[in-house]
């Protein structure tokens, strides 16, 4: 990718593949479009057995699909066909998924539908974030990419193509998935709070303000009262759609740093049958 402002002084900062890549001495290209001539010509003199892609963001066009002899190969965060697209992690843990996994694949034209090469999965914890996830599936996507290189090379590798009926889109987050809407289950708000940690973190308003939920736990039955009442301040507990309850254990106010819910209420403190937004 190409290198992004970064701090307070905006200036340019390279990507840690470019950082790493020149430490040992190799060319690097950032092209901000691969369609034009010039990147083709540059990519077919490196004449490489093999391409591959890992979070790039950009689409390979068939003439650069066809220059490898062993093809492109491309590292995808999700046990395909399922969650085809750029915030797959996330998705899975949005939608509470129990498992997850990497995929290596043959690319073709399309978005994520080319034959499968190798898998591996792990378990998703209800208490683990997207973040956390994206952390350990790096790794494993790391590993599986080294295996799927090495039996490409050796010929021990039969592509298995992927079943379109069984296919699911996971687009790029948005900032407007954040709110929390309490009169969902406090299930599927636990699994929106981990989904979005750490970006763009699930949210609320109380008293007209943000605040920002990072860290939560589904409570027991919640009271026969209206969705997004406080509950509860040990722990901080807020009423659910479906007689639910979410406790919220770590929370960041409008303009401050991220607390655990319970400093947060040493300086703000709420009451029992007080309104979340």
């Amino acid at each position: 990718q190409a290198d992004k402002p970064k701090g307070r002084g905006h200036k340019l900062a390279p990507p840690p593949v470019k950082e790493c890549a020149l430490s040992h001495g190799l060319p690097v290209l950032q092209p901000p479009i691969l369609k034009t001539d010039e990147v083709y010509e540059a990519l077919r003199a490196v004449q490489p057995d093999c391409i591959v892609v890992a979070a790039y963001g950009k689409i390979l066009s068939q003439r650069i699909l066809d220059i490898p002899p062993l093809g492109c190969i491309n590292v995808h965060a999700s046990l395909l066909p399922k969650y085809r697209g750029a915030a797959p992690i996330q998705w899975a843990v949005l939608n509470g998924e129990k498992e997850a996994g990497v995929t290596t694949m043959r690319m073709n034209a399309g978005l994520d539908t080319g034959d499968m090469l190798l898998k591996s999965s792990r378990p998703v914890p209800d208490t683990m974030t997207g973040g956390e996830l994206q952390a350990l599936l790096a790794v494993d996507g790391a590993a599986l990419l080294s295996e799927t290189l090495r039996r490409l090379e050796a010929g021990e590798l039969v592509p298995q193509p992927q079943d379109d009926t069984l296919s699911s889109y996971a687009p790029m987050l948005q900032k407007s998935q954040s709110p929390l809407d309490w009169s969902r289950p406090a299930s599927e708000l636990h699994n929106q709070v981990r989904g979005l940690n750490p970006w763009p973190s699930a949210s609320c308003s109380y008293e007209g303000k943000c605040l920002k939920i990072h860290v939560s736990r589904v409570g027991e039955d919640g009271r026969a009262l209206p969705p997004g009442t406080v509950a509860a301040l040990s722990p901080l507990t807020v009423v659910c759609g479906g007689g639910t309850s979410l406790e919220l254990l770590e929370v960041q106010y409008e303009g401050s740093r991220r607390m655990a819910a319970a400093d947060f209420l040493r300086g703000h403190p709420m009451k029992v049958g007080e309104r979340l937004q």
